[in-house]
């Protein structure tokens, strides 16, 4: 039985959800240990862009062409969607509540609909209405209805740009590559947002700190590079190509859509990792984010997905 492009662009946008939801879990031992968040992010973009980078060069075999045909799509991941969302959430998250942080940021589902309305003039379909709101509302349960609440103004624009980086993230991921395969566009992409966070935080617009000694991790001691090992592996290097894969067959709206699901795994690996518990108002919401995604209807690719070198994926 052959699978539909769809069905394996959607295989790709879960396990980008799935392998993104891994980082919280991962990173906080490495935050407690006496990390800034700016230094394990950009040591999350570098580890992971360096380990692809193998990848990389056998998926482009020479033809660096398509490397510089993709250039500004290759900034465009690199620079907005890992290193300035990044740098907004955490400014932002100094200022107001992580859970309202990551609900504003989680909205970008949401901003591309109204692109969609404000661009095309043409109201969006009831199917996606109905989608957005059942997403939306998933999140609101999953992330706590705490986070609805009066907090500092700079704060939630801070969050609301970085809302904008991730939308602008599938909206790149979904676009056409010119050929460029999706792990040579994530492991670049990654190199130059890790240049330039790290450039960020040697300039001191975000604070850069990190430790090398141990860090808990399971309820035991291990060494600081075990759990950066596993966020650089999973929840970017992997995350993000796979990420780029099924947005280029979904489209940037049902991508987005699919992509709530971090927050649902977020709350799983929290679960199993770091123990911290599912409540039955998070369990809802993970199935209403489930129903509003199966009520959004996927958007037509804009080229075929044959201009895309598949067997990369599956060299990961």
């Amino acid at each position: 039985m052959k699978l539909s492009p769809q069905s394996i662009g959607l295989a790709g946008a879960i396990t980008s959800a799935a392998t993104f939801g891994t980082s919280g879990a991962f990173i906080k031992p490495l935050l407690e240990a006496g990390w800034s968040p700016a230094a394990a992010v950009t040591a999350r973009a570098l580890t992971a862009g360096v380990l692809l980078l193998p990848f990389v060069l056998f998926s482009l075999r020479g033809r660096w062409h398509t490397l510089w045909r993709a250039r500004w799509q290759v900034l465009g991941l690199g620079v907005v969607a890992v290193a300035l969302t990044q740098l907004a959430y955490f400014a932002a998250i100094r200022r107001i509540p992580v859970s309202t942080g990551l609900l504003v940021e989680y909205l970008a589902p949401l901003l591309l609909v109204l692109w969609a309305w404000a661009t095309t003039r043409r109201l969006p379909r009831r199917a996606v209405l109905v989608g957005s709101l059942l997403a939306i509302g998933g999140l609101v349960l999953v992330i706590g209805p705490g986070a609805v609440q009066a907090v500092d103004p700079i704060g939630l624009g801070l969050a609301f740009a970085a809302a904008i980086g991730c939308a602008i993230y599938f909206v790149v991921a979904a676009r056409p590559a010119n050929g460029l395969p999706p792990v040579a566009l994530a492991g670049v992409g990654l190199l130059v947002g890790g240049v330039t966070l790290g450039l960020a935080g040697l300039t001191g617009l975000m604070p850069f700190t990190a430790t090398t000694g141990d860090v808990p991790l399971f309820g035991s001691p291990a060494p600081w590079w075990v759990p950066l090992t596993v966020v650089a592996v999973f929840a970017t290097a992997i995350a993000y190509t796979t990420g780029i894969f099924g947005s280029a067959r979904l489209g940037s709206r049902l991508a987005s859509f699919v992509g709530l699901l971090e927050v649902v795994f977020a709350s799983i690996f929290a679960w199993l990792v770091v123990d911290e518990r599912l409540t039955p108002l998070q369990m809802v919401g993970g199935v209403l984010i489930l129903a509003g995604i199966a009520a959004v209807p996927a958007e037509q690719p804009a080229e075929p997905v044959a201009a895309v070198e598949e067997p990369e994926l599956a060299r990961l």
